[in-house]
């Protein structure tokens, strides 16, 4: 193979996925399809397939090269930045909303953080009782709080909760909320349903109650985040080049990244119009095509990542906020999540919804 990564591009033709061609590192790497989207297939690292990546939405294919290629080329020496290579985990202890009895208490003690954890994991150990969900065996809870020690995770406004939605926010969550709960058709059950997207996902990027796994892949040309749920990918160009025209709307944004310092610093904009993160699978939130989302990765020590982020959407929210978390590098491995392999929860709740109008509507 060489010295640097090697890569295996898969284009998707009018809905067929056909193998091109592989490329050595060192090459540029772009295609798009004849209906005009790009894919990008399996990246592998020695023999190990590392990341998948499709866009629902046309979008270009960035350049990867392996690290510090271009800069030999250049005859000069890349400047040192953190490693944020391998596999991170964010499953926390630590709620995404501040709760109620700890107000305005924005940190724990070490002391009230252990006592904190004690009691979330004897709670999430508690043998479930409903249907159609999930018991412990197949949940991935966290077990610690974050290492920053912070009471939630989101840490602006300072009570630690998100701000209020917007009047026509509001009106959008209401009529997600009603179709969930009494789905006429696959268009009105949630986006984790449907297997579109997800919390971890984001962005920004949320622990969930299992699977809240990341694969980080750096090169001098862009950061590849594989997120283990629905695994979506996510490409992270810092080639130089600016966002994507405002007509190309993508689930996850374009992401653009600059370092500053030792910190990354990632930008994105072109969001879709989310059509369904309000109240979805970990209470997601709302978003529209107006988000502006700021995000910072650094290294507190050499397996603990630092992620903050800051959500900008005035469509959506009556103010900005930001939040910050904490990963714990993991050996892994990742799993693929087949999402929709065997999937018979979307129709079984359809078909179920239709027995209770039937049932409702038959006189007694």
């Amino acid at each position: 193979m060489g010295s640097g990564f090697q890569f295996r591009f898969a284009f998707l033709v009018l809905g067929s996925l056909a193998v091109i061609q592989s490329f050595a590192a060192g090459e540029t790497v772009a295609g798009e399809t004849a209906a005009g989207e790009a894919v990008l297939g399996e990246a592998v690292v020695g023999e190990a397939v590392v990341g998948e990546a499709v866009a629902r939405e046309a979008f270009v294919v960035p350049t990867f090269r392996s690290a510090g290629s271009a800069f030999a080329r250049q005859g000069t020496k890349p400047a040192a930045r953190p490693n944020f290579d391998g596999i991170w985990n964010s499953a926390t202890t630590t709620p995404l909303e501040r709760p109620a009895q700890l107000k305005d208490k924005a940190f724990f003690t070490p002391e009230e953080a252990a006592a904190w954890e004690r009691q979330i994991t004897g709670r999430n150990q508690a043998p479930g009782t409903g249907i159609g969900t999930y018991n412990t065996v197949f949940r991935e809870y966290g077990t610690r709080t974050v290492k920053t020690l912070r009471t939630s995770i989101i840490t602006d406004p300072p009570d630690g909760r998100i701000p209020a939605l917007t009047p026509a926010a509001a009106e959008v969550k209401r009529r997600r909320l009603a179709g969930i709960k009494n789905p006429a058709s696959a268009q009105e059950t949630g986006l984790q349903d449907r297997c579109l997207a997800m919390v971890t996902t984001g962005p920004p990027m949320l622990p969930y109650s299992y699977n809240s796994n990341y694969q980080i892949i750096q090169s001098a040309d862009a950061v590849v985040i594989q997120v283990e749920m629905i695994h979506d990918t996510r490409i992270i160009r810092l080639d130089g080049r600016p966002h994507l025209p405002s007509s190309i709307r993508l689930w996850k944004g374009d992401s653009v990244g600059r370092w500053e310092a030792d910190t990354l610093v990632v930008d994105t904009t072109n969001f879709n119009d989310g059509g369904g993160f309000y109240g979805d699978a970990g209470g997601n939130f709302g978003w529209d095509r107006n988000l502006h989302l700021v995000e910072r990765f650094s290294l507190l020590d050499k397996d603990t990542l630092l992620y903050r982020f800051e959500v900008d959407n005035p469509t959506a929210f009556a103010q900005p906020w930001k939040g910050e978390l904490t990963m714990t590098r993991s050996t892994g491995p990742m799993y693929e999540f087949a999402c929709h392999e065997g999937n018979y929860a979307l129709p079984n709740m359809l078909n179920g919804e239709r027995v209770i109008e039937r049932r409702s509507s038959t006189p007694r």
